[in-house]
């Protein structure tokens, strides 16, 4: 019942006109929306519905929201421009080629900038995701029950259904995020042995990355790029040494390929645990203007103006939703009167 009272209640706020008076919450603030994969079932992709991003995108472009790009979003979070009122800001991880392939031509059908923060070194052919080797192991295997070592811990994993398979599989990727760089690369290769699963050297169609010339061809498209790491680890999970290169090299070769690239950094996973003053003290020695992370809320232009000097390397993000009423809730301000009714604005 109260879900269902929910959801009632969404469908009443995104009615026009419902939401103008939440508008003024808004002001000096932006949602930074984040995004992954475009579903593609040709080639087997789960991600976004394209049809739900070009419907929110007209909605949002007939209710006159500002479509900010994410270089424009750090300019006037700093002050620099003018006020930020109902802006939104789009940003894609990882460099996909759905990204590329079927993303771009959606955001450049509404002029709407959106930026993707895209791994290098999967541009440049040389990996591919260690989650993408996970699914595909688990995909691909006849067994039903595999034992792998993960940092020292034996883990007994089984399923008797598809679905059980996806819970082991999400639950065995959470425990990857939690241990060093090298005992997780180790324990996909156990799985791959245990499953008696063959990894291939380069990613399977539904886990391509975008080409170099993918990336150019979506700038004249108005789509920009920033770094995402070489190799997409958790940076809090490798040496000083590792994690200096991924940063810095991320950075390089991307000026190398982009014609405009954006100096704007995202942490891989982007929990507060994926990253510390390590990263953002070489972030700032690359010159980079600040860094998005995957914890969720606004950009606020209040906390730069405050006593946290890094502010503009902690800038939070939300989720793309899987609906408009949701969606319009967090764009509008009625998100943030609803935080400030609970005191946990």
């Amino acid at each position: 019942m109260l879900r269902l009272v929910k959801r009632a209640a969404l469908s009443i706020l995104a009615a026009p006109g419902a939401t103008a008076p939440f508008y003024p919450l808004m002001r000096g603030r932006a949602t930074v929306f984040m995004l992954h994969r475009f579903r593609d079932p040709e080639r087997g992709i789960e991600g976004t519905d394209p049809a739900l991003v070009r419907r929110a995108l007209g909605l949002l472009r007939r209710r006159r929201f500002e479509f900010v790009s994410v270089e424009d979003l750090f300019r006037r979070l700093r002050a620099e421009g003018p006020p930020l009122r109902r802006a939104v800001t789009f940003t894609i991880d990882d460099g996909y080629a759905d990204q590329a392939e079927i993303g771009a031509p959606v955001f450049a059908e509404f002029d709407c900038p959106a930026t993707v923060f895209v791994t290098t070194g999967f541009l440049d052919g040389g990996l591919w995701f260690w989650w993408d080797r996970i699914g595909w192991v688990f995909r691909q295997t006849r067994r039903r029950r595999v034992r792998v070592d993960v940092a020292g811990e034996r883990l007994d994993l089984a399923w008797e259904s598809p679905e059980r398979r996806a819970v082991v599989e999400s639950d065995f990727i959470a425990r990857c995020k939690t241990v060093p760089d090298s005992e997780k690369l180790a324990a996909i290769l156990g799985l791959a042995t245990e499953a008696d699963v063959a990894l291939p050297d380069v990613p399977p169609p539904g886990c391509a990355a975008m080409t170099w010339e993918h990336l150019r061809d979506c700038e004249g498209r108005g789509m920009s790029f920033g770094p995402h790491t070489v190799t997409h680890p958790i940076l809090s999970q490798v040496d000083d040494t590792h994690s200096r290169r991924e940063i810095v090299d991320s950075w390089a070769r991307l000026r190398e390929q982009a014609r405009a690239p954006v100096p704007v950094f995202c942490y891989p996973n982007g929990g507060w645990a994926d990253f510390g003053p390590r990263e953002i003290a070489t972030i700032k020695g690359c010159g980079l203007a600040g860094a998005v992370v995957g914890e969720w809320g606004l950009a606020d232009v209040r906390k730069f103006g405050g006593g946290d000097v890094d502010a503009a390397f902690r800038v939070r993000r939300i989720p793309f939703p899987g609906d408009i009423p949701n969606l319009i809730q967090y764009v509008s301000g009625v998100e943030l009167a609803k935080l400030a009714i609970r005191g946990s604005l």
